[in-house]
Protein backbone atom coordinates (compact mmCIF):
# COMPACT_ATOMS: atom_id res chain seq x y z
CA UNK A 1 0.00 0.00 0.00
CA UNK A 2 1.29 3.30 -0.41
CA UNK A 3 0.06 7.26 -0.24
CA UNK A 4 -0.81 7.39 -4.02
CA UNK A 5 2.84 8.46 -5.41
CA UNK A 6 4.70 6.88 -7.89
CA UNK A 7 6.86 3.76 -7.14
CA UNK A 8 10.43 5.07 -5.36
CA UNK A 9 12.40 3.11 -8.13
CA UNK A 10 15.23 4.17 -10.88
CA UNK A 11 13.97 3.09 -13.78
CA UNK A 12 11.31 0.23 -15.32
CA UNK A 13 12.42 -3.33 -14.48
CA UNK A 14 14.18 -4.63 -17.33
CA UNK A 15 12.69 -7.63 -19.78
CA UNK A 16 9.26 -6.91 -18.52
CA UNK A 17 7.94 -5.27 -21.51
CA UNK A 18 5.53 -8.16 -22.28
CA UNK A 19 4.16 -8.51 -18.85
CA UNK A 20 3.52 -4.40 -18.80
CA UNK A 21 1.75 -4.63 -21.78
CA UNK A 22 -0.82 -8.09 -21.05
CA UNK A 23 -1.51 -5.65 -17.74
CA UNK A 24 -2.28 -2.84 -19.81
CA UNK A 25 -4.46 -4.77 -21.91
CA UNK A 26 -6.16 -6.53 -18.81
CA UNK A 27 -6.88 -3.00 -16.80
CA UNK A 28 -8.93 -1.81 -20.47
CA UNK A 29 -10.91 -5.32 -20.48
CA UNK A 30 -11.41 -4.84 -16.62
CA UNK A 31 -12.51 -1.05 -17.36
CA UNK A 32 -15.42 -2.23 -19.73
CA UNK A 33 -17.21 -4.81 -16.96
CA UNK A 34 -19.83 -6.81 -18.25
CA UNK A 35 -20.10 -4.82 -21.66
CA UNK A 36 -16.91 -5.91 -22.76
CA UNK A 37 -13.88 -4.28 -24.98
CA UNK A 38 -13.37 -4.67 -29.00
CA UNK A 39 -10.04 -5.43 -30.38
CA UNK A 40 -10.28 -1.99 -31.94
CA UNK A 41 -11.06 -0.54 -28.35
CA UNK A 42 -8.29 -2.24 -26.64
CA UNK A 43 -5.55 -0.78 -29.46
CA UNK A 44 -6.46 2.44 -29.21
CA UNK A 45 -6.63 2.44 -25.59
CA UNK A 46 -3.31 0.93 -24.74
CA UNK A 47 -1.30 2.63 -27.91
CA UNK A 48 -0.25 -0.71 -29.34
CA UNK A 49 -0.84 -2.00 -32.96
CA UNK A 50 -3.88 -4.48 -33.25
CA UNK A 51 -1.62 -7.60 -34.26
CA UNK A 52 0.05 -7.48 -30.81
CA UNK A 53 -3.45 -6.60 -28.93
CA UNK A 54 -4.48 -9.13 -30.69
CA UNK A 55 -1.82 -11.99 -29.83
CA UNK A 56 -2.14 -10.89 -25.94
CA UNK A 57 -5.71 -11.15 -25.87
CA UNK A 58 -5.41 -14.62 -27.20
CA UNK A 59 -2.61 -15.80 -24.84
CA UNK A 60 -4.97 -13.89 -21.86
CA UNK A 61 -7.85 -16.44 -23.50
CA UNK A 62 -5.64 -19.78 -23.40
CA UNK A 63 -4.78 -19.17 -19.75
CA UNK A 64 -8.62 -17.89 -18.77
CA UNK A 65 -7.82 -14.22 -17.55
CA UNK A 66 -9.69 -12.89 -20.23
CA UNK A 67 -12.75 -14.32 -21.64
CA UNK A 68 -14.53 -13.78 -25.94
CA UNK A 69 -18.31 -13.83 -25.99
CA UNK A 70 -18.84 -15.49 -28.76
CA UNK A 71 -21.75 -13.18 -30.08
CA UNK A 72 -20.55 -10.06 -29.81
CA UNK A 73 -15.96 -10.81 -30.10
CA UNK A 74 -15.71 -8.38 -27.38
CA UNK A 75 -13.51 -9.15 -24.45
CA UNK A 76 -14.35 -9.68 -20.90
CA UNK A 77 -12.32 -10.44 -17.80
CA UNK A 78 -12.13 -14.18 -17.40
CA UNK A 79 -12.87 -16.42 -14.46
CA UNK A 80 -9.47 -16.79 -13.45
CA UNK A 81 -8.49 -13.33 -12.59
CA UNK A 82 -11.47 -13.20 -10.77
CA UNK A 83 -10.60 -16.56 -8.54
CA UNK A 84 -7.41 -14.56 -7.97
CA UNK A 85 -8.59 -11.76 -5.97
CA UNK A 86 -10.76 -14.11 -3.92
CA UNK A 87 -6.76 -15.13 -2.89
CA UNK A 88 -6.91 -11.70 -0.77
CA UNK A 89 -10.02 -10.92 0.61
CA UNK A 90 -8.62 -8.65 3.15
CA UNK A 91 -7.03 -6.90 0.37
CA UNK A 92 -8.98 -3.40 1.03
CA UNK A 93 -9.30 -2.93 4.96
CA UNK A 94 -10.69 0.49 4.13
CA UNK A 95 -13.99 -0.74 2.60
CA UNK A 96 -15.13 -2.64 6.27
CA UNK A 97 -14.32 0.63 7.47
CA UNK A 98 -16.10 2.82 5.38
CA UNK A 99 -19.35 0.46 4.93
CA UNK A 100 -21.37 1.89 8.37
CA UNK A 101 -20.58 5.18 6.80
CA UNK A 102 -21.99 4.55 3.58
CA UNK A 103 -24.99 2.58 5.17
CA UNK A 104 -25.23 5.79 7.36
CA UNK A 105 -25.21 8.26 4.84
CA UNK A 106 -27.38 6.51 2.54
CA UNK A 107 -30.39 5.86 5.03
CA UNK A 108 -30.65 8.86 6.46
CA UNK A 109 -29.93 11.41 3.15
CA UNK A 110 -31.74 9.04 0.71
CA UNK A 111 -29.17 8.77 -2.02
CA UNK A 112 -27.67 6.30 -3.14
CA UNK A 113 -23.64 6.42 -1.57
CA UNK A 114 -19.87 4.98 -3.09
CA UNK A 115 -16.06 4.68 -1.79
CA UNK A 116 -13.54 4.76 -4.54
CA UNK A 117 -10.36 4.52 -4.98
CA UNK A 118 -6.98 5.11 -6.74
CA UNK A 119 -5.37 2.01 -8.38
CA UNK A 120 -2.19 3.80 -10.41
CA UNK A 121 -3.99 5.93 -13.07
CA UNK A 122 -7.61 4.50 -12.38
CA UNK A 123 -10.24 5.50 -10.18
CA UNK A 124 -11.91 1.62 -8.79
CA UNK A 125 -15.90 1.82 -7.35
CA UNK A 126 -14.47 -0.20 -4.31
CA UNK A 127 -18.43 0.00 -2.31
CA UNK A 128 -21.60 0.85 -3.05
CA UNK A 129 -24.76 1.14 -0.68
CA UNK A 130 -28.22 1.83 -2.22
CA UNK A 131 -30.27 5.07 -0.96
CA UNK A 132 -33.07 4.80 1.08
CA UNK A 133 -35.08 7.08 -1.42
CA UNK A 134 -37.65 4.77 -3.67
CA UNK A 135 -35.75 5.72 -6.54
CA UNK A 136 -32.15 4.42 -6.17
CA UNK A 137 -29.46 5.58 -8.34
CA UNK A 138 -26.81 2.65 -9.32
CA UNK A 139 -24.93 4.84 -11.56
CA UNK A 140 -21.66 2.51 -11.48
CA UNK A 141 -20.89 -0.81 -10.32
CA UNK A 142 -18.30 -2.29 -7.33
CA UNK A 143 -15.12 -3.02 -9.66
CA UNK A 144 -15.64 -0.28 -12.18
CA UNK A 145 -12.60 1.21 -13.22
CA UNK A 146 -11.83 4.32 -14.71
CA UNK A 147 -8.92 6.70 -15.78
CA UNK A 148 -9.08 9.19 -12.84
CA UNK A 149 -11.06 12.53 -13.55
CA UNK A 150 -13.70 10.52 -14.88
CA UNK A 151 -16.58 10.93 -12.94
CA UNK A 152 -16.92 13.10 -9.66
CA UNK A 153 -15.38 10.50 -7.04
CA UNK A 154 -11.98 10.14 -9.88
CA UNK A 155 -12.36 14.05 -10.30
CA UNK A 156 -11.80 14.29 -6.25
CA UNK A 157 -9.08 11.81 -6.44
CA UNK A 158 -7.23 13.78 -9.67
CA UNK A 159 -7.74 16.77 -7.91
CA UNK A 160 -6.07 16.18 -4.37
CA UNK A 161 -3.07 15.30 -6.35
CA UNK A 162 0.63 17.52 -6.86
CA UNK A 163 0.12 19.11 -9.94
CA UNK A 164 3.09 17.18 -11.35
CA UNK A 165 1.81 13.94 -11.15
CA UNK A 166 -1.89 15.35 -12.04
CA UNK A 167 -0.39 16.05 -15.26
CA UNK A 168 1.88 13.08 -15.46
CA UNK A 169 -1.17 10.91 -15.12
CA UNK A 170 -3.31 13.22 -17.47
CA UNK A 171 -1.04 12.52 -20.41
CA UNK A 172 -0.96 9.33 -19.52
CA UNK A 173 -4.58 8.64 -20.14
CA UNK A 174 -4.89 11.43 -22.68
CA UNK A 175 -6.08 8.24 -25.23
CA UNK A 176 -8.19 7.01 -23.25
CA UNK A 177 -10.32 9.78 -22.09
CA UNK A 178 -10.16 10.72 -25.65
CA UNK A 179 -11.76 7.69 -26.21
CA UNK A 180 -14.31 8.55 -23.97
CA UNK A 181 -15.10 12.17 -25.18
CA UNK A 182 -13.34 14.22 -23.22
CA UNK A 183 -11.13 17.08 -23.24
CA UNK A 184 -7.49 16.72 -21.10
CA UNK A 185 -7.29 20.87 -21.00
CA UNK A 186 -11.29 20.78 -19.77
CA UNK A 187 -10.25 17.92 -17.04
CA UNK A 188 -7.34 19.54 -16.28
CA UNK A 189 -9.35 22.87 -15.26
CA UNK A 190 -12.20 20.99 -13.10
CA UNK A 191 -9.23 19.40 -11.14
CA UNK A 192 -8.41 22.28 -10.07
CA UNK A 193 -11.34 23.75 -9.56
CA UNK A 194 -12.42 20.62 -7.49
CA UNK A 195 -8.99 21.18 -5.45
CA UNK A 196 -10.20 24.92 -4.89
CA UNK A 197 -13.30 23.61 -3.54
CA UNK A 198 -12.82 20.64 -1.85
CA UNK A 199 -15.75 18.86 -3.41
CA UNK A 200 -16.93 17.74 -7.13
CA UNK A 201 -20.52 18.18 -8.20
CA UNK A 202 -21.65 16.94 -11.24
CA UNK A 203 -25.45 18.67 -12.49
CA UNK A 204 -25.33 15.92 -14.76
CA UNK A 205 -24.68 12.69 -13.77
CA UNK A 206 -23.64 9.54 -15.31
CA UNK A 207 -27.33 8.43 -15.86
CA UNK A 208 -29.62 10.99 -17.18
CA UNK A 209 -31.58 13.24 -15.05
CA UNK A 210 -29.33 12.54 -11.95
CA UNK A 211 -26.87 14.16 -10.23
CA UNK A 212 -24.03 13.06 -8.25
CA UNK A 213 -21.56 14.94 -5.58
CA UNK A 214 -17.90 13.63 -4.24
CA UNK A 215 -15.77 14.89 -1.35
CA UNK A 216 -12.22 13.20 -0.62
CA UNK A 217 -11.24 11.34 2.74
CA UNK A 218 -8.09 12.40 3.79
CA UNK A 219 -5.93 11.27 6.48
CA UNK A 220 -5.32 13.59 9.10
CA UNK A 221 -2.09 14.54 7.55
CA UNK A 222 -3.51 15.29 4.27
CA UNK A 223 -2.39 12.29 2.32
CA UNK A 224 -5.76 11.07 -0.16
CA UNK A 225 -7.09 7.60 1.23
CA UNK A 226 -10.52 7.41 -1.57
CA UNK A 227 -13.28 9.03 -2.41
CA UNK A 228 -16.77 9.38 -0.82
CA UNK A 229 -19.67 10.27 -3.52
CA UNK A 230 -23.61 9.98 -3.51
CA UNK A 231 -25.88 10.20 -6.91
CA UNK A 232 -29.18 11.62 -6.56
CA UNK A 233 -32.26 12.21 -9.22
CA UNK A 234 -31.77 15.44 -9.98
CA UNK A 235 -35.03 16.96 -7.92
CA UNK A 236 -33.68 15.49 -4.97
CA UNK A 237 -30.12 17.52 -5.18
CA UNK A 238 -30.61 20.94 -6.38
CA UNK A 239 -28.15 23.43 -6.01
CA UNK A 240 -29.26 24.70 -2.43
CA UNK A 241 -28.94 21.35 -0.86
CA UNK A 242 -25.40 20.61 -2.15
CA UNK A 243 -23.58 22.89 0.46
CA UNK A 244 -25.51 20.84 3.09
CA UNK A 245 -24.95 17.57 1.32
CA UNK A 246 -21.38 18.71 1.99
CA UNK A 247 -20.76 18.94 4.94
CA UNK A 248 -22.48 15.49 6.11
CA UNK A 249 -20.76 14.09 3.48
CA UNK A 250 -17.33 15.55 4.92
CA UNK A 251 -18.28 14.30 8.74
CA UNK A 252 -18.60 10.31 7.47
CA UNK A 253 -15.00 11.20 5.32
CA UNK A 254 -13.63 12.55 8.46
CA UNK A 255 -14.50 9.68 10.03
CA UNK A 256 -13.74 7.35 8.17
CA UNK A 257 -9.75 8.86 7.83
CA UNK A 258 -9.79 8.96 11.57
CA UNK A 259 -10.60 4.82 11.84
CA UNK A 260 -8.22 4.47 9.41
CA UNK A 261 -5.33 7.03 11.30
CA UNK A 262 -6.15 4.79 14.60
CA UNK A 263 -5.76 1.08 12.78
CA UNK A 264 -2.57 1.86 11.56
CA UNK A 265 -1.60 5.20 13.16
CA UNK A 266 2.35 4.54 12.64
CA UNK A 267 2.40 3.40 9.05
CA UNK A 268 2.85 4.73 5.90
CA UNK A 269 0.92 2.48 3.87
CA UNK A 270 -2.25 3.01 2.41
CA UNK A 271 -5.62 1.43 0.58
CA UNK A 272 -3.31 -0.02 -2.40
CA UNK A 273 -0.38 -1.90 -3.60
CA UNK A 274 2.94 -0.08 -4.82
CA UNK A 275 1.66 0.64 -7.78
CA UNK A 276 -1.28 2.87 -6.48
Amino acid sequence: MSDGRAPDVAAPTVGAQAVRRALAVLRIVAASQEQGARLLDVAYATGLNRATVHRLLQVLVEEGAVEQDPATRRYLIGGEVSLMGLARVARFPIRGMAAPHLQALSETEGETSFLTIRNGDDSVCLARHPGSYVIKVLSIEVGARRPLGVGVSGLILLGHLPEDEREAILQRNARRLQSLHLDVDELRQRARLVQRRGHAFAPAGLVRGTRALAVPVQHPDGRMLAGLAVTAIKDRLPDERVPQLVQVMQRHARQIAERWAERSPHSRRYVLGPDA
